[in-house]
């Protein structure tokens, strides 16, 4: 068994190292065969993928804005930023959620 430290980890709290570890594992998006599910302490169904660093698993909860950045991601976008700020990755707006701005 891995004596990896294990986080669960939400998009607001998503990081530039983490992001880019995501984007690299998979470059083509995530598919069902890759995502993880389990229940946390209050019950709750949550969907992952994983990723690993040296000491760290990623358990990244899936969510729609997770596939938008993933698929939009630039490393150039993140140089001006610490690699484990979790500032730095935008909250984009979904296609639904600008209609609703109108």
């Amino acid at each position: 068994m891995d004596n990896l430290k294990r986080v669960i980890v939400d998009f607001k709290k998503l990081t530039p190292e983490v992001l880019k570890l995501l984007v690299e594992k998979y470059p083509d998006g995530y598919d069902d065969d890759h995502i993880i599910s389990f229940r946390n302490a209050q019950g709750e169904r949550i969907e992952a993928v994983e990723v690993t660093t040296e000491d760290t698993k990623y358990l990244v909860k899936i969510s729609a804005r997770l596939e938008k950045t993933m698929a939009n991601y630039d490393e150039e976008d993140y140089e001006d930023y610490d690699s484990d700020d979790p500032e730095a990755i935008p909250d984009i707006p979904l296609e639904d959620e600008e209609d609703d701005e109108d």
